[in-house]
């Protein structure tokens, strides 16, 4: 693989909005001739400054102009690549204003995957295994215009009773107004 091949790649990728990638991911747009050719190649790419390993298997785009606030989210989805994924706990409780923190760098999300924490270089990604149903899932959650889910209010407070976090920081006037 080329860097200037690689480039215009990754390049028409981002013009799609898509930074983030696997090993599987670039194997399918590279059509690399072998597993060590593939890792060799994005070997080069890291030490170019091209690639930035995120997580075992990960990779961004440094170069990417689509890079945005959900890069995160973005992220998260990859990881947890084929299961039901949202945003939960004291993100989106704080996104609703029912708690006063705003969790720095810092992202929390219910998974039917296993639970796991995740140090990137764009933050922390905390995921919380759920055996909800995936209809109850989405039936508790609302689509915005991000890569994951966002559980309701009520949703989101449940899991943190449910998963035995502290709860004293929440402000149940806010928990229970209307949006």
């Amino acid at each position: 693989m080329k860097q200037t091949e690689a480039l215009e790649k990754l390049t028409e990728y981002d013009k799609r909005g898509r930074c983030i990638f696997t090993i599987s991911d670039m194997a399918k747009i590279f059509h690399a001739d072998s597993e060590r050719a593939l890792r060799a190649g994005i070997k080069r790419l890291q030490d170019n400054g091209i690639l930035t390993r995120i997580a075992n298997g990960i990779f961004l785009y440094s170069l990417s102009h689509s890079k945005g606030s959900h890069t995160l989210e973005q992220i998260a989805k990859t990881i947890r690549r084929g299961e039901y994924n949202y945003v939960s706990l004291e993100s989106a409780l704080s996104e609703f204003g029912v708690i006063s923190q705003i969790p720095v760098d810092r992202l929390t999300v219910m998974t039917t995957g296993r639970s796991g924490e995740f140090k990137t270089p764009l933050g922390t990604i905390e995921f919380t295994h759920t055996k909800r149903d995936p209809v109850d899932i989405i039936e508790n959650t609302i689509w915005v215009d991000r890569p994951l889910r966002l559980a309701t209010k009520q949703t989101a407070y449940r899991d943190l009773k449910r998963v035995g976090r502290n709860t004293h920081l929440v402000n149940k006037e806010e928990l229970y107004d209307e949006l």
